[in-house]
This record gives C-alpha cells, sequence and structure tokens, in this order.
C-alpha cells in the first residue's frame, strides 16, 4: 500500500538544461582562474592520449619496420622517441589529476554557496510552504539533488568534456591516417549508438520505477520506525511484515530489471568493439598488403580503433547523469525562486523609558520596559508602550480559498487578561494563535496589537514580544541550558535556572547527570514527554514576553505535575495578557474569558461560572469531563 507524501518521483529531465547549467556556473563566479585550468587540463589530458597513441606510426614506419634484419641497428632516434612518448603520456596523467582535483574544489565550493542560498530562503520562507511541502520533500533538496550536481561537477562534466574531445580527436586522426578504414568507424559507430539508445532507454526506464521502488521502501520504514509503538500495541508485526514483503519485491523486480540492461551494455559494447577491431584489422591488413597504407598507419589506426568505443559510452552515460543532476538542481532552485516571507510592517520594538509625566523616550540600553517606535508619513514618530492588548475585529481567514477557516471572529484581550479557548478539533483555535504571530496574514477583517494594525508591525518586532508553548515541542541538539536559553539568547545562567524554577524543571534538571549541561539528542529523546513539555515551558518564561500564548501546553503533563507548576504557571502568567488553548478544561477555569468556538465561529464567551450557568455547550463540555475525571 503506497503511503501519502513518500513517493519519489523517477529521474526526470530538465525543463530547460541550458538555463539551469548558466545558473549553476553564475555560482563560480571568482573561480573563472580555476575554471580555465580545468578546461586546459582536460584538452592536455585528451590530447596526450591521441597523441601518444599516433606516435606509434612514426616508430614503426621509421625505426621498428626499417630495423628489422639489422644486426647493428642505431637504436638512439628509437630511444627518443619512446622518451618523447613517456612524456607525453606523463604529461597527460598530471594534467588529468590536475584537473581532477581542481575540479573538486570547484565543486565543493559552487555546493556550499547553493547551500548557503537554500539555508538563507528556507529560513525566509512562509510557514504555508512548511504546511504544504513535507519535510523529505525538503530535504531530498540538500540531499539527493546536491548530490547530483556534486557528481556532476566533479565527474561528469569534466569526463563529458574529456570524451568528447578524445572522440573529436581519435576520428580526426583516423581521417589522417586512413580515410577508407574510417568509412567502417562511421559504419561500426552508427550501430553503436544504436544499441546504446535501446538498451539505455530500457534501462532508464526500470531505474525510473527502482527509484520510486526506493522511495516507498524508505518512506514505509521512516513511518514503520516512528509508529512501532502502535504497531506493538495493536500486534500489527505479521501485517506490516507482509506489507514490506510486498513492496520490497517490487523494488526487487525494479533493480533486477533496471541492473539487468545497465550491466549489459559494457559487455554488450565492448563485444562490438572486438568485432570492430576485428573487421578493422582484416580490413587494415588488405589495403596495407595493397600499399594504400603503411604498417605504422595500419597498427595506430587499429589501437584508435579499441579507444574509439569508451569514450562513446562514457559520452552516454555523463550525458544521462548531467541531465539527472540539472534537473536536481531545478528541483533546487524552485527552492531558492520561492516568494520570501512579505513583511511591510515598519512599526518596531525599541526599548524605551518614561518621565514621570508619561513621556516615553528611546534607549539604547535594557530598561525592562518596551515601547513601538511608530514613524508617520508626516516625518513625526510616537511611541506607544508595550502593553500586550489585543483585538480581532471580525476576522475572516481560510488556508485556503475553498475552506473557510475562522468565519467574523471578533475579541479583545485587555493586558494581563488570560483568554481561553476551547472546542473540538478543527474548530479553529490554533489558527488564531498563528494569526497573532502573523504566520498568516488575515484577507479580511483587522487584528490590533495595542491599537496598533499587526499588518504594520516588523515580524520580527512582533514575534520578539510574544512567546509561544506548542503541544508539539521541539528540542534542539545542544545542552538543556542552551535549550531554554533559545528563548532569550542574551540570558544569564541565573536567568536560565530561574526560569526552570518557574516552570518547576529545575528539580529534574538538577538530577540529570550533568545537570542544566546534559546534552539532548534526537529531539529529547533522552527524556520524557513532560519533561521536554516543562523545557518549553521554561524556554517562554525566561523570554519574559507581555503575551504568552499555550497551545495545549500542558497536554503531555500528568496531572500531579500539572498540580506542582500551577503555582509557576501563574506566576509566569502574571502581568501577561495570555492565550490558552486547552482540551482539559480544567486548566482554563480561572481565565477571565473562555472562548468556545465551532466551526470557525465562537458561540459561546464568558468566565467559567457564566459559562456553567448558562448550561449551554461548555457546560456540556465541562461537565462530560467532570464526569469523565
Amino acid at each position: 500500500m503506497p503511503r501519502p507524501g513518500n513517493q519519489i518521483k523517477g529521474t526526470a529531465k530538465p525543463k530547460n538544461a541550458f538555463t539551469t547549467l548558466k545558473r549553476i556556473f553564475s555560482y563560480m563566479k571568482g573561480l573563472e582562474f580555476q575554471l580555465a585550468i580545468v578546461f586546459f587540463g582536460i584538452i592536455i589530458s585528451a590530447g596526450a592520449s591521441v597523441a601518444g597513441t599516433y606516435m606509434l606510426r612514426p616508430i614503426i614506419d621509421n625505426f621498428i619496420e626499417p630495423y628489422i634484419g639489422q644486426k647493428s641497428p642505431d637504436l638512439s632516434k628509437f630511444i627518443t622517441m619512446l622518451i618523447i612518448m613517456s612524456i607525453i603520456y606523463i604529461c597527460g596523467a598530471l594534467a588529468s589529476w590536475l584537473f581532477s582535483r581542481m575540479m573538486l574544489n570547484i565543486s565543493t565550493k559552487t555546493l556550499y554557496k547553493i547551500r548557503i542560498d537554500m539555508f538563507k530562503k528556507m529560513e525566509s520562507l512562509p510557514i504555508k510552504y512548511f504546511d504544504t511541502h513535507t519535510h523529505g520533500e525538503i530535504m531530498s533538496r540538500y540531499t539527493n539533488d546536491t548530490d547530483a550536481i556534486r557528481e556532476m561537477l566533479t565527474n561528469s562534466i569534466s569526463q563529458f568534456i574529456s570524451s568528447m574531445i578524445t572522440v573529436i580527436g581519435i576520428f580526426s586522426m583516423m581521417l589522417v591516417l586512413s580515410w577508407q578504414l574510417t568509412i567502417l568507424v562511421i559504419a561500426m559507430m552508427a550501430v553503436m549508438i544504436f544499441v546504446i539508445k535501446k538498451i539505455g532507454g530500457k534501462s532508464g526506464a526500470y531505474f525510473k520505477e527502482q527509484q520510486k521502488a526506493i522511495g516507498q521502501v524508505n518512506g514505509y520504514i521512516e513511518e514503520l520506525i516512528e509508529g512501532q509503538k502502535v504497531v506493538k500495541v495493536f500486534c500489527h508485526e505479521k501485517e506490516t511484515k507482509d506489507e514490506f514483503a510486498q513492496i520490497n519485491e517490487t523494488l526487487r523486480k525494479a533493480s533486477t530489471n533496471a541492473n539487468t540492461f545497465a550491466n549489459i551494455l559494457m559487455p554488450v559494447m565492448n563485444n562490438l568493439s572486438y568485432i570492430h577491431y576485428a573487421l578493422t584489422a582484416i580490413a587494415g591488413g588488405v589495403i596495407a598488403v595493397m600499399g594504400f597504407i603503411s604498417l605504422g598507419t595500419a597498427a595506430t589506426f587499429l589501437i584508435y580503433t579499441r579507444q574509439f568505443s569508451s569514450p562513446l559510452t562514457q559520452i552516454s552515460q555523463q550525458f544521462n547523469a548531467v541531465l539527472t543532476a540539472l534537473a536536481g538542481a531545478e528541483r533546487i532552485f524552485d527552492l531558492i525562486d520561492e516568494e520570501p516571507e512579505i513583511d511591510n510592517g515598519y512599526v518596531t520594538l525599541v526599548n524605551a523609558n518614561i518621565d514621570n509625566n508619561g513621556n516615553i523616550t528611546e534607549t539604547p540600553e535594557h530598561t525592562g520596559i518596551w515601547a513601538w517606535k511608530h514613524p508617520h508619513h508626516d516625518g513625526t514618530t510616537t511611541y506607544t508602550r508595550l502593553m500586550g492588548k489585543v483585538t480581532f475585529d471580525n476576522v475572516i481567514f481560510g488556508y485556503n480559498e475553498n475552506k473557510i477557516v475562522l468565519n467574523g471572529i471578533t475579541l479583545y484581550a485587555k493586558p494581563g487578561q488570560k483568554i481561553a479557548f476551547v472546542g473540538s478539533t478543527g474548530a479553529g483555535k490554533t489558527t488564531i494563535t498563528n494569526l497573532i504571530n502573523r504566520f498568516y496574514d488575515v484577507p479580511d477583517g483587522k487584528i490590533r496589537y495595542d491599537d496598533i494594525n499587526i499588518n504594520k508591525i516588523k515580524k520580527a518586532d512582533l514575534r520578539r514580544s510574544l512567546s509561544m508553548v506548542l503541544q508539539d515541542t521541539h528540542l534542539f541538539t545542544g545542552t538543556i541550558m542552551d535549550n531554554i536559553r533559545y528563548g532569550y539568547l542574551e540570558a544569564t545562567d541565573e536567568q536560565v535556572i530561574a526560569a526552570a524554577k518557574l516552570a518547576n524543571a529545575h528539580s529534574f534538571i538538577k538530577h540529570l547527570p550533568d545537570g542544566y549541561n546534559t546534552v539532548i539528542t534526537g529531539d529529547g529523546g533522552n527524556l520524557s514527554q513532560g519533561q521536554r513539555q516543562l523545557l518549553a515551558i521554561a524556554r517562554a518564561a525566561v523570554a519574559d514576553p507581555p503575551v504568552l500564548i499555550l497551545d495545549e501546553a500542558t497536554s503531555s503533563i500528568d496531572t500531579r505535575t500539572e498540580a506542582l507548576i500551577e503555582k509557576g504557571m501563574d506566576r509566569l502568567m502574571e502581568g501577561r495578557t495570555v492565550f490558552v488553548i486547552a482540551h482539559r478544561l480544567s486548566t482554563v477555569r480561572n481565565s477571565h474569558a473562555i472562548m468556545v468556538m465551532e466551526n470557525g465561529r465562537i458561540i459561546e464567551r464568558g468566565n467559567h461560572d457564566e459559562l456553567i450557568a448558562a448550561k449551554g455547550r461548555y457546560y456540556s463540555l465541562y461537565t462530560g469531563m467532570f464526569e469523565l475525571s
């Protein structure tokens, strides 16, 4: 059974090979001198191979053949020719080593620049991009596609050019040596090209199937590793093994067919080259006896015949490798060309001082007081103290045009209020918090922050004033200290520890082997889910924001732990505007206002006592939860 999002398309051809290749070479700016050396080295290497072989003609005709039968021939000139031939081959070998080493250096520098551009663009993309592209799809740009470009730059292009020059050089020498035998070469070359096209075409089609099957196998294994607990809980080991056997069998068949044709190509080409060699030897011997060519010419032509088929096969193979790499490069450039997150905001967040008359002035020093710096069209600038007042005014939003998620949401949160959202899954609760952060912009309605339209606030400054604790906690590879400090990079160790105590994470951290210096790996796999959630709360606490968003922040914490951190959470929320999304209604009883949502609308609002007295949807939810608990 295929798994959504895990299929990998077969090797594609680039849409515009020349443009893509030109763009790759644009990353080599500043490396022109090295490229010139590479090209010069390729010419020397290919030329040395052709020239070295050609020297057999004068050696045989001028030295070996005349010396046959002589008792004391003068070998000085013969030895000189051998030395010259050796020097030519040594120069070719050195040139080959030089351009290979230089091309390796060029490819690594080029891929370095491409990865930098990819990562920069990825960090500037809106959340919507990551919601609509799988992680594996994005990661393949950094792995499979860049590896294909590396192979192309390191080997394929240089070998392709070298083979082309070699073929042209050998063919030119063949014409010089014997036009009669060259006609035979052209006829055999047509046969070889036909064979390459037929066998290579079948091999390419099966390799596409193999790549698709590999993607299915890898995707299935990855999914099963992540869901191993579910598999064991529901005793589906046998079914998963049977399903994997089917997918693996598909891969086996595709791989067998692909490699069968790929592996017979070279033997077939070698046998054709032997046939070509035999025919050339017969024809060369005949016309040599007839006096049309010399013995040295026939022998040299035979060597060229052996050398001619290999570059042709390499050209075919490298051409496919180049097309594959260019197709991968186009996928990389598609990522780099994605529209970045748009930010037209001009209101910024600054440190501020407030005098006795309430006047706000900007200061470069950290004062603990923040203000919105609002420049106006008339050249004046006003400052509004950051308080954490948030209002929604008839907000309508959908992740796509065909499905509205929020429909006419109107609400307000005064500074220091705790606003809770409850309702069924898909009601739009998390969407509201995504809009406050400007992960998405609203097409209709307005959201104001301290009476400023959030579209006017720079996104980075807006997000600096907020802190979130998400249901899915993500921890980075590093120490406990570093992960908490991620909320405020300038926090001191003392501030980090204070935040951990506030979130009640300090008690379990100090019992870890290295305390706050314990290294977390694998997204915190060495910690329990509840401990990871406590660290996320501590990370939000160290940021010390005026607005706090808790999206199922205590969902992974047991009732006992929740009771222990309740006072700490109250201290964390004190004086802050807090938005809470919770399914556990016991966590929202002390909220100033509770919004009950259904199908993108607020169907009830009020505090806990008011909603219980109304005996509406909240009453049904709460009493149901109470009975369950």
